[in-house]
């Protein structure tokens, strides 16, 4: 396994319990949605497996080396991190942005060389947006915004990628867009824990991947999403009733949706 969490459980000092013997594990090439609504505990994961929280028990390991015995620079090195978005405190421009993957690489003061930029460069090209290099970051639409920070990760270097709802706040091409490169990546050997708060990204994202859905700090699978996500499971985890429709003709045949139920029937 690639990326191993082992029966962790988190608080913060006087607090409630925010994660309760949550277990799961990565292996090269597999890729893991985390389902659950906003506030229950996806965020504070995500926190404990890049080292920024201490967990209370259990195990954070990668490529079977405890997390909690490695220095930030070692863990970059295995396992990269995706945020939502970021906001720039400087003009920098997109390429500069994908070349700050290579500081975990870098020497102390150490300028990036041409070795780490050819790297950055190739990062985009992979991902189709080499000519964005030259345009200012905090200029560049959502969705190109999400794909340069995705390239960063993979200037990085790291086999790991654990992205923070990536899709959040984007129109639905561009969430369309990141779902297919997420899944592209994992198809490249890229394992991957993308979190989302919407059932149809986990719907989209997990054909031929995994699904687990967390809920006040308990976590629900990992298990193929055909066998986890039905109505019933997911009206327990939003605390609202839904229903789970397959697509049965036209172009979007096949696939499925996640549906809130507006009112009951007969108008109750």
């Amino acid at each position: 396994m690639v990326l191993s969490v082992a029966d962790i459980r988190f608080a913060y000092p006087g607090g409630r319990r925010l994660l309760d013997r949550v277990s799961f594990a990565l292996e090269p090439g597999e890729a893991l949605c985390l389902l659950g609504p906003n506030g229950t505990g996806k965020t504070t994961l995500i926190r404990c497996l890049l080292g920024l929280e201490r967990v209370a028990a259990g195990r954070v390991a990668l490529h079977g080396r405890d997390l909690a015995r490695m220095s930030p620079a070692e863990s970059a090195r295995l396992m990269a991190y995706v945020p939502q978005d970021t906001n720039a405190a400087f003009a920098f421009l997109a390429f500069e942005v994908v070349l700050m993957g290579r500081s975990p690489h870098l020497r102390f003061m150490a300028s990036p060389t041409d070795e780490d930029r050819r790297l950055a460069r190739a990062a985009m090209l992979r991902l189709g947006i080499a000519h964005l290099a030259e345009r200012p970051f905090l200029e560049l639409s959502g969705g190109e915004r999400q794909l340069v920070l995705v390239a960063r990760a993979l200037a990085q270097g790291s086999t790991i990628l654990i992205m923070d709802e990536p899709c959040a706040g984007l129109d639905l091409a561009n969430q369309l867009r990141i779902i297919r490169t997420i899944r592209a990546l994992a198809e490249d050997g890229y394992s991957i824990l993308f979190t989302t708060h919407l059932p149809d990204h986990a719907f989209a994202f997990a054909v031929g991947g995994k699904v687990a859905m967390l809920k006040d700090g308990t976590l629900m699978g990992p298990a193929a999403p055909d066998s986890l996500l039905d109505a019933e499971a997911l009206g327990q985890l939003y605390g609202t009733p839904v229903e789970v429709v397959r697509i049965a003709q036209g172009r979007a045949e096949g696939q499925t949706l996640c549906v809130p139920v507006m009112q009951e029937r007969d108008g109750r």
